[in-house]
């Protein structure tokens, strides 16, 4: 059932595909994952085909792309979307089971989707969401920013998952504010750093909230191969002297990249996530990781070009090049789909900051970096700690929660979302 704002927009009454339930550390009740996503690009699609495409896995069964089909006692079946969030005039006011086969995406179709999810596509925050590429592309919507804190409250939001565009600083800042007060668990799948900071890192512990983030780590993507050259050099003896990798597609994340002063973050969390594996420091000068060019006709195929040259027995030159093709978005959409079961693990128990194992496997720039071994084992451990439906016990630790919220939110994201252009 859709109720109307008073601006016109639409708002869940939280019944829609979940029973309504009350404010607490659970995020209120703990049969299902309720899930808001901001951005509802290709990423956003390959995620709810994921949902829909594994909706009838057996649990037991080995699922390419999930840790587990049942994780921590959530079946994939068990995320439910809730409300969606874009500043796309083909995107806002549909449904999500339109919206992402709207506009520019052009992903791979591999699940069949209910066109009428009941799940509005809402007036976003744009701050510097939109760059001067993708105003070429992009026709932002009319009206006003909807009522972000009210509409996450409203559809008893567990998990938001951000899909913003990459150097969306501001924007991705305002939406966790958002997130905070709402009472939601976050999923950063862009290169913002905001897991892996302090700041950010405590004001979601105070609020007993968890966030798993920064920047997506594909299932195999650039990052986790070179990553894993990378340690496959130190491991053997060899001695890596340069690097690179070079990253082509054709969907607007690489047409967004086009924009240089917007990668900043980007190259920085995908050259840390490789460096960091190494044994020795390489002079900035011999590393080169980031998105080269945007080819339209690869639409959501990713071609990513490697290169290694390295120094073996008797100081003999040892070269590797390799040349990885995906389809981007499918690729990441295993990995927020555990993501997002890891953040309602924590809910249930209260569990607030950066969750440090799932954050070190699943994401390119966690607070802490790790090899992916041992993040996976981390990861594990985690799950086995917070496994299972603990309901009752989260309720009983709701009234701390809520305060603690209330101290860290301090009701001044309202205040400054007030502030805010309304149709910025």
């Amino acid at each position: 059932m859709i109720k109307q704002h008073a601006n016109g927009g639409s708002r869940s009454t939280g019944q829609r595909n979940g029973a309504a339930s009350s404010n607490g550390a659970a995020r209120y009740q703990s049969e299902k994952i309720r899930v808001a996503i901001v951005g509802v690009g290709n990423c956003a699609s390959a995620f709810v085909q994921g949902v829909n495409y594994y909706r009838d896995a057996d649990p037991d069964a080995q699922v390419p792309g999930l840790m587990h089909v049942d994780l921590g006692g959530y079946h994939v079946r068990d995320i439910e979307f809730t409300a969606a969030f874009d500043i796309d005039s083909k995107k806002v006011g549909k449904d999500l089971g339109e919206a992402i086969w709207a506009g520019q995406n052009n992903t791979m179709k591999f699940a069949k989707v209910p066109r009428k999810l009941g799940v509005p596509v809402y007036r976003g925050m744009t701050h510097d969401g939109l760059g001067k590429y993708l105003k070429e592309k992009i026709t932002k919507a009319p009206g006003e920013t909807a009522d972000i804190v009210r509409i996450l409250k409203d559809t008893h939001t567990d998990v938001v998952v951000s899909y913003l565009p990459v150097g969306s600083e501001q924007a991705t800042k305002w939406y966790v504010e958002q997130v905070l007060e709402a009472g939601c668990g976050f999923v950063n799948c862009i290169p913002v750093f905001i897991a892996r900071e302090n700041y950010w890192d405590k004001r979601f512990k105070e609020a007993r909230l968890p966030i798993v983030g920064d920047d997506i780590k594909s299932q195999v993507g650039a990052t986790i191969v070179h990553r894993t050259l990378a340690r496959l050099f130190a491991d053997r003896g060899v001695k890596m002297l340069r690097t690179s990798q070079l990253n082509v597609g054709g969907n607007m994340d690489f047409y967004n990249m086009l924009e240089r002063e917007r990668l900043e973050s980007k190259k920085i969390s995908k050259t840390n996530a490789v460096t960091s594996i190494m044994d020795h420091k390489l002079p900035a000068e011999d590393v080169y990781i980031g998105p080269s060019d945007y080819v339209p006709w690869l639409t959501d195929r990713k071609w990513a070009h490697i290169r290694v040259e390295g120094q073996a027995f008797g100081d003999v030159p040892l070269n590797l090049e390799l040349k990885l093709e995906v389809w981007d978005s499918p690729n990441s959409a295993g990995i927020v789909i555990d993501a997002v079961r890891c953040c309602k693990l924590a809910l249930n128990h209260g569990v607030g900051g950066q969750l440090d194992g799932p954050s070190s496997y699943l994401m390119k720039s966690p607070h802490n970096q790790r090899p992916d071994d041992q993040a996976r084992a981390d990861t594990e451990k985690f799950i086995a700690k917070y496994g299972g439906r603990a309901g009752a016990r989260a309720k009983r630790g709701a009234r701390s929660a809520t305060k603690s919220r209330a101290a860290a939110g301090g009701g001044g994201a309202r205040a400054r979302a007030a502030k805010a252009p309304a149709t910025k």
